[in-house]
């Protein structure tokens, strides 16, 4: 849980730079898509660090299978992830000119990063664990690139020796 958290933290971080980035420049008028391509680029560091930190024990599919499903439930995650900010802006009204920039981006934030992200998250640690990464401890762990080794007792001459 807390690998998953960090993962999570980071692609936090990843998604708003990258949002707001767009959002402040080149899709000053689209903060939406801005939104979407924020998650979207940070769906894939996502993959990456899940799958070999977060639940690099955890398995059971084929490789091709496996990323296919884990950007099935991150597609689904966008769109949880950017309901509560069209809400906010298109239902509430909570966008300029009806409001202050201030109270937009405030809102943006709030509904979008805070709100947004804790639906997505809850959905998606249950759909890695139950779909993407069902079987608990089918690989080994690694740390820092390097198999665990332990030692066992050679039968015949009594030595111990290092294995995988």
């Amino acid at each position: 849980m807390v690998r998953f958290a960090i993962v999570g933290g980071t692609t936090f971080v990843i998604t708003n730079v990258v949002w707001y980035g767009l959002k402040l420049t080149v899709l000053d008028t689209k903060p939406i898509t801005a939104q979407a391509i924020g998650i979207v680029v940070a769906t894939i560091v996502s993959y990456v660090l899940s799958r070999e930190w977060s639940f690099q024990t955890r398995g059971g599919r084929e490789g091709a299978h496996e990323a296919a499903l884990f950007f099935l439930v991150s597609a689904i995650c966008v769109g949880i992830n950017l309901m509560p900010t069209l809400v906010s802006r298109y239902v509430f009204g909570l966008q300029a000119p009806a409001v202050s920039l201030p109270v937009q981006e405030l809102s943006d934030f709030f509904f979008g990063s805070i709100v947004g992200t804790l639906l997505a998250m809850v959905f998606r640690w249950w759909a890695l664990k139950k779909f993407v990464f069902p079987d608990a401890d089918v690989r080994p762990e690694r740390g820092g690139g390097v198999a665990h080794l332990r030692a066992v007792k050679d039968d015949e001459d009594g030595r111990s020796s290092q294995v995988a």
